[in-house]
């Protein structure tokens, strides 16, 4: 499995300066996405409906809003 191509636009064009730990989204090529945002299992896990669940290798990520819709137009539609 490998990294493809970014979804969205890097960090820099969202405002950070330093790049260095900024919420991303990359395709893989195995069609997959692979996400790097901050690890909230912790605190969302006890908010998730009934009808949700994760695994025991599963987290709860959290990705900006900014980060998300700006990946908006490079997310394929099938």
């Amino acid at each position: 499995m490998k990294i493809v191509r970014r979804i969205g636009v890097p960090p820099s064009a969202r405002g950070s300066t330093s790049g260095a730990s900024c919420p991303d989204i990359f395709e893989l090529s195995d069609g997959n996405f692979a996400v790097i945002g901050t690890e909230a299992t912790d605190t969302l896990e006890r908010e998730l409906p009934a009808d949700a669940a994760r695994a025991d290798y599963e987290r709860i990520v959290v990705v900006s809003r900014e980060t998300l819709i700006r990946a908006k137009a490079d997310i394929p539609d099938a």
